[in-house]
Protein backbone atom coordinates (compact mmCIF):
# COMPACT_ATOMS: atom_id res chain seq x y z
CA UNK A 1 0.00 0.00 0.00
CA UNK A 2 2.80 2.43 0.89
CA UNK A 3 4.63 1.63 -2.36
CA UNK A 4 1.49 2.36 -4.38
CA UNK A 5 1.09 5.71 -2.62
CA UNK A 6 4.72 6.62 -3.24
CA UNK A 7 4.44 5.61 -6.88
CA UNK A 8 1.33 7.80 -7.33
CA UNK A 9 3.02 10.71 -5.56
CA UNK A 10 6.08 10.39 -7.75
CA UNK A 11 3.99 10.17 -10.92
CA UNK A 12 1.94 13.20 -9.95
CA UNK A 13 4.98 15.36 -9.22
CA UNK A 14 6.42 14.53 -12.66
CA UNK A 15 3.29 15.55 -14.56
CA UNK A 16 2.21 18.61 -12.55
CA UNK A 17 4.81 20.93 -14.11
CA UNK A 18 3.71 19.76 -17.56
CA UNK A 19 0.03 20.33 -16.84
CA UNK A 20 0.51 23.63 -15.05
CA UNK A 21 3.31 25.48 -16.84
CA UNK A 22 4.57 28.79 -15.49
CA UNK A 23 2.97 28.32 -12.08
CA UNK A 24 4.38 28.41 -8.56
CA UNK A 25 5.01 25.18 -6.72
CA UNK A 26 5.76 24.67 -3.06
CA UNK A 27 7.30 21.71 -1.31
CA UNK A 28 4.60 19.45 0.07
CA UNK A 29 3.67 15.85 -0.41
CA UNK A 30 0.26 14.37 0.19
CA UNK A 31 -0.34 11.01 -1.50
CA UNK A 32 -3.93 9.83 -1.30
CA UNK A 33 -4.62 6.86 0.96
CA UNK A 34 -7.92 5.08 1.35
CA UNK A 35 -9.04 7.07 4.36
CA UNK A 36 -7.34 10.45 4.21
CA UNK A 37 -4.49 12.56 2.99
CA UNK A 38 -1.27 11.99 4.92
CA UNK A 39 2.04 13.83 4.67
CA UNK A 40 4.51 12.02 2.47
CA UNK A 41 7.85 12.17 4.27
CA UNK A 42 9.71 9.84 1.93
CA UNK A 43 9.00 11.53 -1.43
CA UNK A 44 12.14 12.97 -3.00
CA UNK A 45 10.21 15.55 -5.03
CA UNK A 46 7.19 16.99 -3.32
CA UNK A 47 5.21 19.73 -5.00
CA UNK A 48 1.72 21.13 -4.83
CA UNK A 49 0.32 23.76 -7.16
CA UNK A 50 -0.37 27.14 -5.59
CA UNK A 51 -1.53 30.01 -7.77
CA UNK A 52 -0.72 33.57 -6.67
CA UNK A 53 -0.79 32.64 -2.99
CA UNK A 54 1.28 33.34 0.05
CA UNK A 55 1.85 30.22 2.07
CA UNK A 56 3.00 29.68 5.64
CA UNK A 57 4.91 26.45 6.23
CA UNK A 58 5.96 24.79 9.46
CA UNK A 59 8.17 21.69 9.40
CA UNK A 60 7.12 21.02 5.80
CA UNK A 61 3.40 21.11 6.53
CA UNK A 62 1.00 23.63 5.09
CA UNK A 63 -0.46 25.70 7.91
CA UNK A 64 -2.47 28.18 5.92
CA UNK A 65 -2.73 29.68 2.51
CA UNK A 66 -4.08 33.05 1.57
CA UNK A 67 -4.35 34.71 -1.79
CA UNK A 68 -2.83 38.07 -2.56
CA UNK A 69 -5.19 38.41 -5.51
CA UNK A 70 -8.36 40.29 -4.70
CA UNK A 71 -11.61 40.29 -6.62
CA UNK A 72 -10.75 43.77 -7.93
CA UNK A 73 -7.67 42.31 -9.64
CA UNK A 74 -9.79 39.98 -11.76
CA UNK A 75 -12.76 42.29 -12.33
CA UNK A 76 -12.76 44.74 -15.23
CA UNK A 77 -14.98 47.82 -15.22
CA UNK A 78 -16.91 48.98 -18.28
CA UNK A 79 -14.42 51.82 -18.76
CA UNK A 80 -11.45 49.46 -18.54
CA UNK A 81 -13.11 47.16 -21.05
CA UNK A 82 -13.68 50.06 -23.46
CA UNK A 83 -9.98 51.03 -23.16
CA UNK A 84 -8.86 47.45 -23.74
CA UNK A 85 -11.05 47.09 -26.84
CA UNK A 86 -9.94 50.47 -28.23
CA UNK A 87 -6.24 49.80 -27.68
CA UNK A 88 -6.44 46.16 -28.78
CA UNK A 89 -4.06 45.22 -25.95
CA UNK A 90 -5.94 42.06 -25.11
CA UNK A 91 -8.70 39.77 -26.27
CA UNK A 92 -12.27 39.85 -24.98
CA UNK A 93 -14.05 36.50 -25.15
CA UNK A 94 -17.85 36.44 -24.88
CA UNK A 95 -18.81 33.04 -23.48
CA UNK A 96 -22.54 33.25 -24.23
CA UNK A 97 -24.19 30.93 -26.73
CA UNK A 98 -24.46 32.14 -30.34
CA UNK A 99 -28.27 32.44 -30.09
CA UNK A 100 -27.85 34.85 -27.14
CA UNK A 101 -25.65 37.13 -29.22
CA UNK A 102 -28.21 37.08 -32.05
CA UNK A 103 -31.10 37.77 -29.66
CA UNK A 104 -29.51 40.35 -27.36
CA UNK A 105 -26.48 41.73 -29.20
CA UNK A 106 -22.78 41.70 -28.48
CA UNK A 107 -19.97 43.94 -27.37
CA UNK A 108 -18.14 45.05 -30.55
CA UNK A 109 -14.67 43.57 -30.90
CA UNK A 110 -15.29 40.43 -28.85
CA UNK A 111 -14.80 36.86 -30.00
CA UNK A 112 -17.58 34.37 -29.24
CA UNK A 113 -16.48 31.12 -27.60
CA UNK A 114 -19.41 29.56 -25.72
CA UNK A 115 -18.56 28.48 -22.18
CA UNK A 116 -18.84 24.80 -23.04
CA UNK A 117 -16.09 25.24 -25.66
CA UNK A 118 -13.64 27.44 -23.70
CA UNK A 119 -11.57 24.56 -22.32
CA UNK A 120 -11.16 22.94 -25.72
CA UNK A 121 -10.63 26.25 -27.56
CA UNK A 122 -7.80 27.34 -25.29
CA UNK A 123 -6.05 24.02 -25.93
CA UNK A 124 -6.20 24.30 -29.73
CA UNK A 125 -3.02 24.94 -31.68
CA UNK A 126 -2.63 28.55 -32.83
CA UNK A 127 -3.45 27.47 -36.39
CA UNK A 128 -6.61 25.60 -35.35
CA UNK A 129 -7.73 28.51 -33.16
CA UNK A 130 -7.24 31.04 -35.97
CA UNK A 131 -9.12 28.83 -38.43
CA UNK A 132 -12.07 28.33 -36.08
CA UNK A 133 -12.32 31.82 -34.50
CA UNK A 134 -10.66 34.00 -37.19
CA UNK A 135 -8.37 35.51 -34.54
CA UNK A 136 -4.90 34.90 -33.24
CA UNK A 137 -4.91 32.54 -30.28
CA UNK A 138 -3.99 34.39 -27.08
CA UNK A 139 -0.76 33.24 -25.46
CA UNK A 140 -0.65 32.13 -21.84
CA UNK A 141 0.56 35.61 -20.83
CA UNK A 142 -1.77 37.73 -23.02
CA UNK A 143 -4.49 39.77 -21.36
CA UNK A 144 -7.80 37.91 -21.70
CA UNK A 145 -11.11 39.26 -20.45
CA UNK A 146 -14.17 37.02 -20.34
CA UNK A 147 -17.69 38.39 -20.65
CA UNK A 148 -21.17 36.87 -20.60
CA UNK A 149 -24.71 38.08 -19.88
CA UNK A 150 -24.28 39.04 -16.21
CA UNK A 151 -20.88 37.87 -14.96
CA UNK A 152 -21.55 34.30 -13.82
CA UNK A 153 -20.31 32.26 -16.79
CA UNK A 154 -17.41 34.65 -17.39
CA UNK A 155 -16.07 33.86 -13.90
CA UNK A 156 -16.30 30.14 -14.69
CA UNK A 157 -14.42 30.71 -17.95
CA UNK A 158 -11.76 32.66 -16.05
CA UNK A 159 -11.29 29.73 -13.68
CA UNK A 160 -10.99 27.37 -16.66
CA UNK A 161 -8.32 29.55 -18.29
CA UNK A 162 -6.33 29.76 -15.04
CA UNK A 163 -6.47 25.96 -14.72
CA UNK A 164 -4.98 25.75 -18.23
CA UNK A 165 -2.05 27.98 -17.29
CA UNK A 166 -3.27 31.38 -18.51
CA UNK A 167 -1.92 33.97 -16.10
CA UNK A 168 -3.35 37.34 -17.17
CA UNK A 169 -7.09 36.69 -17.14
CA UNK A 170 -9.96 38.83 -15.93
CA UNK A 171 -13.70 39.03 -16.34
CA UNK A 172 -16.29 41.73 -16.86
CA UNK A 173 -18.79 41.05 -14.05
CA UNK A 174 -21.44 43.40 -15.48
CA UNK A 175 -21.54 41.47 -18.73
CA UNK A 176 -23.78 42.31 -21.66
CA UNK A 177 -26.51 43.63 -19.37
CA UNK A 178 -24.24 46.34 -17.94
CA UNK A 179 -22.78 47.15 -21.34
CA UNK A 180 -26.16 47.49 -23.06
CA UNK A 181 -27.74 49.46 -20.21
CA UNK A 182 -24.94 52.04 -20.32
CA UNK A 183 -24.70 52.65 -24.06
CA UNK A 184 -26.02 55.93 -25.47
CA UNK A 185 -29.57 55.58 -26.81
CA UNK A 186 -29.94 56.50 -30.50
Amino acid sequence: MIMMALKECSRLTRILPLILPKRNFIALGYPRTRRSLVPCSSCSIRSVYVSSSNVTLSRGNLLRSYSSTSETDINVSREQLKELLASRTGVVIDVREAWELREHGNIPGTVNIPLGQVNQALQLTPEEFKEKYVREKPSHSDNIVFSCMAGIRSKTALDTAVSLGYSNVQHYPGGWQDWANNQPKH
